[in-house]
C-alpha cells in the first residue's frame, strides 16, 4: 500500500529507490589476495594494491565474479557476458588510489526483480536496475584523537555488489520488506552474510515525493550508508514528510546527499548531490573488459540453490501450509531447513510449522538465539510432534515436555519415559477416574443434567487434574458425555 501524506493543499506519495551495497562473501579482496576477515586489527589486511602503491596492478578475483553472477541469477536478472571495470574518480583520505574501481556503463548484471509479499496480502514486484561489482574504500576513524583522523585500510579493496533498484518502492513498509527479502536472497545464495550491523550490507536511500496522480519525478535526496532496516524505514518517513512540508510552504527541494541520524530519527545536509559526470568515469586501463563464457554462466545457474520464492511455493503445495506460514519459514534458509528436517520426523507438517513459528520462535527470542543455536534440535521437535500425533502424549503434556527439552536438550521420548508422562488411553482407567469425579460431585452432575451444559468443561478439567493431565482428551470427552 502506498504511503500517502496529506498536506494542506494536496495528497502526496513517496517515491523510493535503494542502492544496496552487499559485501561479497569471499576470503580475499576483489583485486588482491589480501584477507577480508571482520574485526582484524587496523591495517593488517592490506596489500600494496589496496594501499595504492605505484605500479601495483589489480587482478580480478574469479570467485567474486561467480558470486555476483549467482546473486544476479537469484534476482532473476540478465547476466551480461560483457562488462567493463571503470575508474570512479574522487578524493578522500581513505581512498589511497584517488579513484574507486567500479562499473558504470557496462555492469555485470542487468535488469531483474524482487517479489514482495506484503502483510496486507498485496504482492509487489520491485524492479532491479542493475548489479555491479566494485571495490570498497577504507575507513576514516574520527573518535580516537581530538585533532586527528585515523585511517584503516582493511576494507580497502573488499568486493562489493551494488544492487540498484528502480524507483518502485512506495512506502517505508515496502522499503523494509525489500531489504529483508534482499538479505534473505543473498544469505540463501551464500554470496553475502547480510550483517548490517557489521557494515557488510548497507544502503543508500533515495527519496522524493510527488502529488498523487502527478507524472514524472521531482528532485530526490540520498541518505548515505544507512545500516539497519529500521533506520532505512525511519529515514524514508522523515525525509518524505520534510519534502512535503517544504513544497506545501512554497519552497523547492535541492538534489543533495544527506545523513540519517539514528539518535534523533532526522536527516541533515551533507553536500550537493553528485552526478555521474562529477566522477569522470573512464574504463580502467589496468583491467581488460570482463568477457564471460555462456557455459560458465550456465554451470553456475544449474548449481543454484532453491530460492525463497520457489521454496515457499513448494512448501504450500507439498506440505499444505498457508501462504503466511510458508512465507515465515522460508525467510531464513536455516529456518526452512530446520522445519523440513522436523517435518520428516514428525509426519504432520502443519503441526510442526505451528510449533516452529509459535513455541520455538518464542524461546529463541527469549534466549536471544538463532535457530542454528536452538536448544531443541529439529529431530527432537519432530519427535515431539510425532508423540502427539500417535497419542503417546497430549498437547498439554507436550508443552511441559518441550520446557524440559529446552532445559536439558534430551529427546522427548526419554523425558516421557523418565517422567511417566505417557497418555492414558486405557478406557477402563479413564472410566474409573470419571466415576470417582462424578461420585464426589453429585450436585454438579444434577446441575449438568438439569441443563447446565457449560459444566462439561469443569468435569473435563477435574478428570484431567485427577489423571495428572495424562488422560486422552478425545477419549475423555466422548466417555464423559456418555456417562453424564
Amino acid at each position: 500500500m502506498a504511503y500517502i501524506i496529506k498536506g494542506k493543499t494536496a495528497e502526496w506519495e513517496v517515491i523510493v529507490g535503494l542502492e544496496v551495497h552487499c559485501q561479497v562473501l569471499s576470503e580475499s579482496k576483489l583485486f588482491s589476495g589480501a584477507p577480508t576477515a571482520f574485526g582484524a586489527r587496523a591495517n593488517t589486511q592490506v596489500s600494496f594494491v589496496d594501499a595504492g602503491f605505484p605500479g601495483m596492478l589489480p587482478v580480478v578475483n574469479k570467485y567474486c565474479v561467480e558470486q555476483a553472477i549467482k546473486t544476479g541469477l537469484g534476482l532473476k536478472a540478465k547476466i551480461n557476458t560483457y562488462s567493463v571495470f571503470a575508474r570512479k574518480n574522487y578524493f578522500y583520505a581513505d581512498l589511497p588510489q584517488g579513484y574507486q574501481i567500479s562499473q558504470y556503463e557496462h555492469p555485470i548484471v542487468g535488469e531483474g526483480e524482487v517479489v514482495l509479499d506484503m502483510d496486507d496480502g498485496e504482492v509487489r514486484k520491485i524492479g532491479i536496475e542493475r548489479l555491479h561489482l566494485e571495490q570498497d574504500a577504507g575507513k576514516s576513524i574520527h573518535d580516537v584523537h581530538p585533532t586527528k583522523t585515523y585511517i584503516d585500510l582493511n576494507r580497502s579493496g573488499v568486493a562489493l555488489m551494488e544492487i540498484v533498484s528502480k524507483p518502485d518502492l512506495r512506502s517505508p513498509e515496502e522499503v523494509g520488506a525489500y531489504l529483508r527479502k534482499l538479505r534473505s536472497i543473498v544469505r540463501y545464495l551464500g554470496t553475502c552474510d547480510g550483517n548490517m550491523e557489521e557494515g557488510s550490507m548497507r544502503c543508500d536511500v533515495n527519496v522524493s515525493v510527488r502529488k498523487v496522480g502527478e507524472e514524472g519525478f521531482r528532485n530526490r535526496c540520498e541518505m548515505k550508508n544507512v545500516n539497519s532496516v529500521r533506520f532505512a524505514m525511519q529515514a524514508v518517513e522523515f525525509e518524505a514528510n520534510r519534502h512535503v512540508e517544504i513544497y506545501e510552504n512554497g519552497g523547492d527541494i535541492s538534489q543533495e546527499t544527506r545523513a540519517f541520524d539514528p539518535a534523533t530519527g532526522t536527516t541533515r545536509s551533507l553536500r550537493s548531490k553528485e552526478n555521474a559526470h562529477d566522477y569522470r568515469y573512464f574504463p580502467d586501463p589496468d583491467l581488460l573488459p570482463l568477457v564471460l563464457d555462456e557455459g560458465f554462466v550456465k554451470e553456475i545457474k544449474d548449481n543454484l540453490i532453491e530460492l525463497p520464492d520457489d521454496k515457499k511455493e513448494r512448501f504450500i503445495k507439498e506440505y499444505g501450509l498457508s501462504v503466511y506460514d510458508a512465507g515465515i519459514l522460508v525467510s531464513s534458509r536455516r529456518t526452512a531447513e530446520y522445519f523440513e528436517e522436523a517435518a520428516k520426523v514428525g509426519g504432520d507438517a502443519k503441526k510442526v510449522a505451528n510449533w516452529v513459528i509459535g513455541d520455538l520462535f518464542a524461546v529463541l527470542n527469549k534466549l536471544a538465539k538463532q535457530i542454528s543455536d536452538s536448544p531443541v534440535s529439529a529431530k527432537n521437535l519432530g519427535e515431539l510432534v510425532k508423540l502427539i500425533c500417535d497419542d503417546t502424549i497430549s498437547g498439554r503434556i507436550a508443552k511441559d515436555v518441550f520446557e524440559i527439552m529446552i532445559e536439558t536438550g534430551k529427546a522427548p521420548s526419554v523425558i516421557v519415559e523418565e517422567k511417566g508422562l505417557k497418555q492414558v488411553t486405557d478406557t477402563s482407567a479413564i472410566e474409573k477416574i470419571i466415576d470417582d469425579v462424578m461420585t464426589a460431585n453429585p450436585d454438579k452432575v444434577e446441575e449438568y443434567r438439569g441443563g447446565k451444559d457449560k459444566l462439561m468443561g469443569w468435569f473435563v478439567g477435574q478428570v484431567m487434574k485427577a489423571s495428572a493431565g495424562k488422560a486422552n482428551p478425545a477419549m475423555l470427552n466422548e466417555m464423559l458425555k456418555k456417562k453424564l
